[in-house]
């Protein structure tokens, strides 16, 4: 009977998120800063259903090695009772890494002080992304500080989820400092450099260790390893069989999907 009861709960949860009706609102400024390229660039995309005042916030950086890419509402995010949060940051090598880190932070930092405006509940924001996207959530998450400038306790967000996210200093990091793609380095801008272990749930999804670019599976296993050493007993570190590092992201809003129902009280299913 307790179990009928669940499942039914589920089901009604998710024909509820089926049968509402979603808005979107593009190009938000969400910066203080001045500069053209901020002013230009330093936009966002919410993405919401109109009639909720508690739905999970999922903050999606796009890839594209902090050279290139856009803000993006993926499909696969859409219709499942979140509002859905695409921001875009400034790029490398027009910028400092520094400065991207800062503006991915500050782009958080606006979720939480106006998601709620959009029916999310600002106690279940979930930040992720795909590559760069990604090693952009791991800063957050690892090194305070980028959040604390604004204001935000990384430790407030509900959960972290990188997509093929670089645990070591980004390869166009260490290219801007003069360093070879397969030369591998470890500074402040690597994630691996701020394990600790009071953070949030972190989830790792990579995809096949021989498909992967650049060793992404081999750095995320050994990130979720040290942070297990270091006392984090809520890391999860996934490896998606025979899907390369583009190809890894649409399995990959599965295993999302199920950690944020989980976390939700949602009934969980294969």
């Amino acid at each position: 009977m307790k179990r009928t009861m669940m499942f039914a709960l589920s089901l009604a949860l998710v024909m509820g998120a089926w049968s509402q009706n979603y808005k979107q609102i593009s190009d938000i400024s969400y910066t203080n800063k001045t500069d053209d390229y901020a002013v230009e660039r330093l936009k966002l995309d919410v993405y919401y259903p109109e009639e909720t005042d508690d739905a999970p916030v999922v903050v999606w950086f796009h890839g594209g090695g902090l050279e290139q890419g856009n803000k993006e509402i993926p499909s696969k995010l859409k219709e499942k009772g979140w509002v859905v949060v695409g921001a875009n940051y400034r790029l490398l090598p027009k910028v400092t890494v520094k400065e991207t880190l800062d503006d991915a932070a500050e782009a958080v930092a606006w979720v939480f002080k106006n998601i709620e405006k959009y029916g999310g509940d600002r106690k279940k924001i979930v930040v992720t992304g795909h590559s760069a996207g990604g090693y952009l959530g791991m800063m957050l998450c690892l090194n305070k500080a980028w959040l604390g400038n604004y204001g935000i306790d990384a430790d407030s967000v509900w959960l972290y989820a990188p997509f093929s996210g670089q645990a070591i200093t980004h390869y166009n990091v260490r290219k801007m400092q003069g360093i070879k793609p397969l030369q591998p380095t470890i500074d402040e801008y690597a994630p691996l450099y701020w394990v600790r272990s009071d953070c949030p749930p972190l989830v790792l999804i990579c995809g096949d260790r021989e498909l992967e670019l650049f060793g992404r599976y081999d750095e995320n296993q050994y990130l979720a390893r040290m942070m297990k050493l270091a006392g984090h007993q809520q890391t999860y570190l996934y490896e998606i069989d025979g899907h390369g590092h583009g190809n890894m992201v649409d399995p990959g809003f599965h295993i999302l999907e199920t950690h944020i129902r989980r976390m939700s009280g949602q009934r969980v299913t294969p």
